[in-house]
């Protein structure tokens, strides 16, 4: 009885622990997708991280299921995780090789195409046939058989995986550097977390007899326990890839989604699972359960606010703490336009409502004349009148000042309104002495006149005075951050390429940035690929406006003639490119020198489906893919040609005018 109470809590753990990992899974997955998926180890973990999720939320519906009809379909549907798996753990390292300057020729990245057509093979037999996986055993845990074939799908995983594991040995030792070395090594300790966790373990050990027992459950239960820890693990070096922020930055990121995500998420999770099967205060868990977890989500995220600060500086602002302070307190201290035009707003409201009058209003002056910044009441200055010169000498108290006004010690009455010029903080010395003059003029404050001369009592003139000082600050401060604001976009345009740009130099690849330093984006290996992507999506598409296409000079200059639109200047150089290759003479559909041509015309330029393309051009589907890789080769080769010619000052006799240098 003991045994079988223990044996249902173990089966218990092992549901919450199956969603706990589609739950890291997929927050993995999500936080790779928001950063950018033109880095190919991004590309190629996400793909892995989707195999695992789809596997085990595979896991997740099986044990949820009714009826044996549906368990047996899901079983099927983590095939999509498990066909896909050893091709994309290949993948992610081929990307990592890739990272530290070996790129593919072509062979590796061919493999990896043929490995996830591998996969799509698999997926099919496992899914619509019984030769991988055969028959379903319910009782006492839901299994597959295996299948006639499933020895095939093993020793294509183990060979796949075994030449997965030597590239990323490869990667680790190009790595020569011990920062670069340290996270490749931890990479490669949690590099088989993802196939370990997936792989259908029952079809190796499948003996029913044996499910209930103790022992393998707890086992089962260990290893998914390690599979979850071990995924967390993995997305500490993987979130280096992709991105040239500083590590504190990516850190500190990492930090607060893995706590406000995953973490929350299955904690959530638990309180969901357990509470319905306690009782806690008399009530019944299954009406409790709901106020838990919210109760769960707010108490996590109060102790989050209060320990992500301690957190950070234990982790990762070891050795800056003075100067993560000193930049946190300037965030929090920052003051917006929106600040200071509600900080205004609260002053003069406080104005009128202690001089009991009924409008006021704060404007500023600089060199572009007076703006009115902030009004309170019915009675607005007109900006004709803030425009205009008598105004203007009002506020800076010097020149010819308008006849009829008054002045009574600061205040100078002027058209029903008391002026106040507001001066900020910083001193100069008088000429003729040390005793300190008004800082320089920041503005005006206006008070509707509530008397022909100002008759403020001493309280009342001591607490104005007060207010009209703190309006001035206020337009100080706005003064200054201005200034701010604009040394800080400077000092970001002057250092944006370095810290934000490509950088690959950290896994040795320092080839790849003089390229991009120097902007040869047709020596980069992948240009080939860029060309085709683009000529995928001719009539329109993301890759046809690709940021490193229209890096290239020859688009630059085709945007003047193409209304500076850069879809149709991209199409324009790639329409001289492929015509650059059109034979001489009549056209002929089957003759080998127009063979490339008529491809390249008929696939993307006039969008013919492949079928077409081959029945007008008597050859097979292979033989098409063969010869249009060809083709747009070529066509990448003319774009390449077109781009040194144009940087030399020396374009084709046959370019039109908008692609040739303007001299």
């Amino acid at each position: 009885m003991g045994e079988n109470l223990l044996i249902l809590a173990m089966q218990r753990l092992n549901e919450a622990l199956t969603a706990a990992t589609v739950i890291v899974a997929t927050s993995m997955l999500l936080y790779n997708l928001t950063h950018s998926l033109r880095d190919g180890v991004i590309r190629a973990s996400s793909v892995l991280l989707g195999c695992v999720s789809v596997t085990y939320l595979g896991d997740v519906f099986v044990s949820i299921s009714g009826t044996p009809h549906s368990v047996e379909a899901w079983l099927r549907f983590q095939w999509i995780g498990i066909a896909f798996a050893p091709a994309a753990l290949f993948h992610l390292s081929d990307a990592l090789l890739a990272t530290t300057g070996l790129i593919s020729r072509g062979r590796r990245r061919r493999v990896v195409r043929l490995l996830y057509l591998y996969g799509v093979i698999f997926l099919l037999t496992a899914v619509f046939t019984n030769l991988i996986v055969d028959g379903l055993t319910v009782a006492p845990m839901p299994m597959m058989q295996p299948g006639s074939l499933f020895w095939l799908y093993l020793v294509y995983f183990l060979a796949v995986t075994i030449f997965a594991v030597n590239n990323v040995l490869r990667a680790r030792r190009r790595c020569l550097t011990s920062a670069t070395h340290r996270r490749m090594t931890f990479l490669l300790l949690v590099f088989l977390t993802p196939s370990a966790g997936i792989f259908p373990y029952s079809l190796l050990f499948h003996n029913p007899a044996r499910t209930d027992s103790l022992l393998l459950w707890v086992l089962i239960n260990l290893g998914n326990l390690g599979i979850a820890l071990m995924l967390v693990f993995m997305a500490y070096p993987l979130s280096f890839f992709g991105s040239n922020r500083p590590d504190r930055v990516i850190k500190a990121e990492l930090l607060r989604f893995m706590l406000r995500g995953p973490v929350t998420g299955v904690l959530v999770l638990l309180v969901i699972l357990f509470v319905p099967a306690s009782r806690f205060f008399g009530l019944p868990g299954l009406e409790l359960m709901p106020f838990a977890a919210v109760a769960t989500v707010l108490l996590l995220q109060w102790l989050f606010t209060l320990a992500i600060p301690v957190l950070e500086g234990w982790l990762i602002y070891r050795h800056d703490q003075d100067q993560i302070k000193q930049v946190r307190e300037f965030s929090q201290r920052l003051m917006t336009r929106e600040d200071a035009h509600q900080l205004l707003e609260s002053t003069l409201a406080a104005v009128c409502d202690y001089l009991r009058v009924s409008s006021a209003f704060v404007a500023s002056v600089g060199p572009q004349g007076a703006r009115l910044e902030q009004v309170i009441g019915p009675l607005l200055p007109s900006q004709t009148w803030l425009s205009s010169p008598e105004f203007m000498a009002i506020a800076a108290g010097e020149g010819t000042l308008p006849e009829g006004m008054q002045i009574h010690g600061d205040v100078m009455v002027w058209q029903s309104f008391w002026l106040l010029s507001l001066h900020g903080q910083k001193t100069v010395n008088q000429t003729n002495g040390n005793s300190p003059s008004n800082g320089p003029l920041l503005g005006v404050m206006g008070v509707w006149a509530r008397a022909s001369q100002p008759d403020l009592l001493p309280e009342e003139e001591a607490v104005f005075k007060v207010l009209y000082t703190r309006a001035a600050h206020v337009l100080e401060g706005m003064r200054l951050q201005e200034e701010l604001f604009t040394t800080f976009e400077n000092v970001l345009r002057e250092t944006g390429d370095v810290q934000y740009g490509p950088d690959p130099v950290p896994y040795g690849n320092a080839a790849a940035l003089v390229r991009s330093a120097s902007g040869d984006v047709v020596a980069e290996p992948d240009f080939i690929d860029l060309i085709k992507n683009a000529l995928r999506h001719y009539w329109g598409g993301p890759r046809l406006t690709e940021r490193r296409l229209l890096d290239l000079n020859i688009v630059k200059r085709a945007l003047a003639e193409n209304d500076n639109n850069p879809a149709k200047a991209v199409r324009a150089v790639l329409t001289q490119a492929i015509e650059s290759l059109k034979p001489e003479g009549q056209r002929s559909m089957t003759t080998t020198e127009w063979i490339l041509y008529n491809i390249l015309e008929m696939r993307f330029i006039q969008g013919h489906k492949v079928r077409d393309v081959t029945l007008r051009l008597s050859m097979s589907e292979a033989d098409l893919y063969r010869k249009q890789n060809m083709a747009i080769e070529q066509v990448a080769q003319r774009v390449a040609e077109m781009e040194k010619h144009h940087n030399d000052g020396d374009m084709p006799a046959d370019m039109p005018s908008h692609l040739k240098p303007r001299l």
